[in-house]
């Protein structure tokens, strides 16, 4: 395909083969049919017109879905100018949290409970270990937010976090290892199982799954 095509492109052209072969989802076919008839006029348009000269403008509609980058682009970065005003002059890490894929089937059919389980094992996970007085000692602040697709479109719950690598001690006194990341990612792994294993079996002892 050209390199100037689009994503639309790419649905367009492969979409109609892929579904005849691969178990889609309701919510991947209404995300696949947003993607393909997005700006098209199936939304809909705006006619504009210039009231010196008459000139008259249409606007197709664009589709809104959280999936789609021909319309969510100007959203998004939005969005990044946001958070940009939220954060310190102090370092950051990205933490991701994924669990086996053989939980998958299980998540999936328990997603509200499970999803949740999976915030509360990070948070857990991020808040204990930082309070740690041999890693820092202090509380520090974070964003986790749940992705539920893998880079391949498939099925993969996972969380990435956005951690202030310091925060100010009790003396109001600003604590950071500068650049160096503070938690060890094996420590990090172990508690963040321990956690999610431990809501997941008391879901189940409760028959919430």
């Amino acid at each position: 395909m050209s390199k100037d095509c689009t994503i639309q492109d790419v649905f367009h052209r492969f979409y109609p083969s892929f579904k005849s072969t691969h178990s889609i989802s309701p919510a991947q076919r209404k995300a696949a049919y947003h993607i393909m008839n997005c700006k098209t006029g199936a939304f809909g348009v705006n006619v504009s017109v210039c009231e010196d000269c008459g000139c008259m403008s249409v606007h197709y509609n664009s589709c809104r879905d959280r999936c789609c980058p021909m319309c969510q682009e100007f959203s998004k970065e939005k969005w990044v100018d946001a958070r940009r005003e939220d954060i310190l002059d102090a370092p950051y890490f990205h933490v991701v949290f994924t669990v086996p894929e053989e939980l998958n089937p299980i998540i999936y059919n328990n997603q509200k409970f499970l999803y949740t389980a999976l915030y509360h094992a990070a948070s857990d996970t991020l808040s204990e270990l930082a309070a740690d007085s041999k890693y820092l000692g202090t509380d520090i602040g974070y964003i986790c937010i749940l992705h539920t697709w893998g880079s391949t479109m498939n099925f993969h719950p996972h969380i990435h976090a956005i951690v202030l690598g310091g925060e100010l001690d009790v003396k109001n006194h600003w604590k950071d290892n500068g650049k160096e990341f503070f938690l060890p990612i094996k420590v990090i792994s172990k508690i963040f199982r321990g956690k999610y294993m431990a809501e997941l079996k008391q879901l189940w002892e409760n028959d919430r799954l």
